[in-house]
């Protein structure tokens, strides 16, 4: 009987051996095949997450950066227009010149004031403009009014234009009823270097 209960323990034992370790292998299983693909397509999907939070911060900021930097762009394009309107007709400096000739003598003949004499000297380029310089010399006039009017509307005319120099005199000190003089109007055209910047050449 002894003999008998120890042979059905020992089968017993090794069926129940046999049953772990096979619970063990189905466990194994369980986690190789089941478990880690999950951990792993977690771990995969947070950091995929990540990355997109992380994208769409970037893009965030920049549609903002880009809105500011469309503000400036378009703050300085109408400041570069409101210039452009202000500088004289003309593609070189000859051509300026005449225009400003033909702007101061309208500007005369409307205040009364005779020019005797035109004289354009050279022009000034800079990086985006060209200074355009005439010398005129106006015939002796009696009205002081007139000439203050007409250097009154020559630097408040719709396009930019400065008296550099001025050199004014009494013909007569003893009776000061006539003056005459001479000034130098410029005024402002675009730079041949900023033309060819705008068509895409080189400078």
């Amino acid at each position: 009987m002894n003999k008998f209960l120890s042979i059905y323990s020992a089968k017993f034992s090794n069926k129940r051996l046999i049953f772990t370790m096979i619970c063990i292998f189905f466990i194994i299983l369980i986690y190789l095949f089941g478990v880690l693909p999950i951990l792993e397509f977690i771990r995969n999907s947070e950091e995929e997450v990540k990355l997109k939070k992380n994208a769409l911060l970037r893009f965030d900021e920049y549609l903002r950066s880009r809105e500011a930097l469309e503000n400036e762009l378009k703050m300085v394009t109408n400041q570069y227009e409101s210039i452009t309107k202000k500088l004289l007709p003309g593609e070189t400096p000859q051509l300026g010149a005449a225009n400003l000739q033909e702007i101061i003598k309208r500007i005369s003949e409307k205040n009364g004031i005779s020019i005797r004499s035109f004289r354009p000297l050279e022009s000034k380029e800079s990086l985006y403009f060209s200074k355009i310089s005439i010398q005129i010399e106006f015939n002796p006039t009696n009205s002081m009014l007139n000439l203050g009017q007409f250097i009154y509307d020559i630097e408040n005319f719709e396009k930019e234009l400065v008296i550099s120099e001025m050199d004014l005199s009494i013909l007569n000190p003893r009776t000061p009823t006539s003056i005459r003089g001479n000034l130098v109007v410029s005024g402002f055209i675009k730079s041949d270097k900023t033309k060819i910047k705008e068509k895409g050449g080189k400078i």
